[in-house]
């Protein structure tokens, strides 16, 4: 569980302080001054006097307190909304113990630091028409009692949540907070997501559950919020524990594509400990700065990289702890020593990857585009893994179990659905299916061209001619005269994915968030109605590992 935020030293504490101290020292004179404990003895002047000072210290330690309490009041007040400089976002909270509330307060200032104009406000305060004023809203809540919302949402409850509301223009993300101890896990955070659904509101990604504040789940949370906010380099709110795995392959999966180059990387863990996941689980690696940033920063502080910095029980040389870290500016680093510098270090935030392997098949693999950011560098985690890192390089990871993506265990027709670098986790769905023996699998999946972006081609080819993969159906949009998405060839099976859903099929969805999922989204809904596809949301029937 994450921490909450140190509070900012209050001088009024110092004067709670004071009062009680100058209480006690009174107390001590005046039993001091008594002949016998506990016999009166009528009061002279000076006995007047102390009366008096300890009233007035008294006085003043209430007053301390009363001070103290509204400033932090005032610091823990939410900033008000108002309708002429209203944010085009709005982060929601509802809380019973304060940890969502916590957690929308760092959301919202996480998106203020990126530069994004947004609110903040308890769900218990707006309306419909409220909502309807934003273009994006961000949702935190708990579950309580038995899946319950909490006390401070009963008004947005009763006078909102039962009736229907147009919300057609609000995209919208999730976060639920519960505890799987209980049944009705996450129920509340669920049933504000079917009501947002039914009011034409779009989820910008799928429902994050947290599971007793598990920090795995709210890094996911902080990786949608960056990608939202268009700052990937949002500092982690709690760092991975990585552990070291080796480099053993990579490839370029799709030479001569017209897109940017995918890679295929094989990694194993260092220590030679067994392979331990499940298909859908989530790769966290922690990135590298490229070396020849590390070294022009270094050449520019006059710092010597090969100069020895302990991090708590460990020591490597700066330029180490810079390659894993933000460089700071230069002019921060004046005067510093390397001891100095690497205490005030802070680590780069971790990345996401679709494992496209299940552990049987020897190693950890990843299917990684190579992006490039606005000024032609190459992207921090995808630069490191395709680029900079060598073969057998030591690579940070931890896997992060992701129990909304697991398969089904049973026979029942899985219909996977995606588009470029999401065929990673439809190829590890569809390898532990394969084991499985279960073999009513079809897959769907869109990219650029036949010829060079057909990931795992020949698996896929081998699997579908021998009947482990019962149907296959490709949409490249660059090979024709129109293009074709993957979305386009989904409409065009309409009667078909019917059938497959009739037979009690699953639909898992991996791929771009942006234009595959939503346009993949509509065509089901189109295809099965919006209330038998959030029927099969609810129980875990339509899955999206989307990003």
């Amino acid at each position: 569980m994450t921490s909450a935020s140190p509070r900012r030293f209050d001088l009024s504490l110092i004067g709670n302080a004071l009062a009680l101290l100058a209480l006690a020292a009174l107390a001590v004179v005046a039993a001091r001054s008594q002949v016998e404990p506990w016999h009166w003895i009528a009061p002279g002047r000076g006995r007047a006097w102390m009366a008096a000072a300890l009233v007035a210290a008294y006085a003043g330690f209430v007053a301390a307190v009363a001070v103290s309490r509204k400033r932090r009041a005032q610091r823990e007040a939410l900033p008000q909304i108002r309708a002429e400089q209203r944010g085009e976002w709005l982060i929601a909270f509802a809380s019973q113990t304060g940890f969502a509330e916590q957690l929308a307060r760092r959301s919202w200032q996480a998106l203020r630091d990126a530069g994004v104009d947004a609110d903040l406000a308890a769900l218990g305060t707006l309306d419909a028409a409220q909502l309807s004023q934003y273009r994006r809203a961000l949702f935190v809540v708990s579950t309580t009692g038995e899946g319950d919302a909490p006390d401070s949402a009963a008004a947005f409850v009763r006078k909102t949540l039962g009736a229907a509301a147009p919300l057609p223009q609000l995209g919208y993300g999730m976060l639920a907070l519960g505890d799987r101890e209980y049944a009705e896990y996450c129920a509340f955070g669920h049933r504000l997501d079917h009501w947002l659904r039914h009011a034409g509101a779009q989820p910008l990604f799928d429902l994050v559950e947290v599971d007793n504040g598990d920090a795995g789940a709210l890094r996911h949370w902080q990786h949608h919020l960056g990608l939202l906010a268009g700052r990937t380099d949002l500092p982690d709110w709690s760092a991975p524990a990585y552990a070291p795995w080796r480099l053993r392959e990579r490839r370029v999966s799709n030479p001569g594509s017209a897109g940017a180059a995918a890679f295929h990387l094989a990694l194993v863990p260092a220590d030679g400990s067994a392979l331990q996941w499940r298909a859908g689980d989530i790769a966290e690696i922690g990135p590298r700065n490229a070396p020849d940033e590390v070294a022009r920063w270094l050449a520019a502080t006059n710092l010597d990289g090969a100069a020895r910095v302990r991090h708590g029980d460990d020591e490597s040389a700066l330029a180490e702890s810079l390659a894993r870290s933000r460089l700071p500016a230069v002019d921060a680093a004046a005067g510093k020593s390397a001891q100095a510098l690497a205490d005030e270090l802070a680590p780069l935030p971790h990345r996401e990857y679709s494992i496209a392997s299940i552990p049987a098949d020897g190693a950890l693999r990843l299917l990684v585009r190579q992006m490039r950011r606005d000024d032609g560098r190459l992207g921090l985690g995808s630069g490191w893994l395709s680029e900079y890192a060598g073969i057998e390089a030591l690579i940070d990871l931890r896997i992060r179990s992701n129990p909304s993506f697991h398969a089904p265990a049973d026979a029942r027709p899985l219909i996977l659905i995606g588009n470029g670098t999401g065929l990673a986790g439809l190829r590890a769905l569809l390898r532990e299916r394969i084991d499985a023996g279960h073999r009513r699998n079809w897959l769907l999946f869109g990219e650029r061209n036949a010829a060079c972006d057909l990931h795992y081609r020949d698996e896929l080819e081998a699997w579908t001619a021998d009947g482990r993969i019962e149907r296959a159906d490709y949409a490249f949009s660059r090979d024709g005269a129109q293009r074709v998405y993957v979305q386009d060839r989904l409409r065009e099976r309409i009667a078909q994915v019917r059938e497959w859903v009739g037979a009690g099929a699953a639909i898992y969805v991996c791929g771009s968030l942006e234009g595959m999922a939503p346009a993949v989204d509509a065509v089901l809904r189109e295809a099965l109605g919006d209330e038998a596809l959030e029927t099969m949301a609810a129980q875990g029937d339509y899955r999206r590992d989307v990003y």
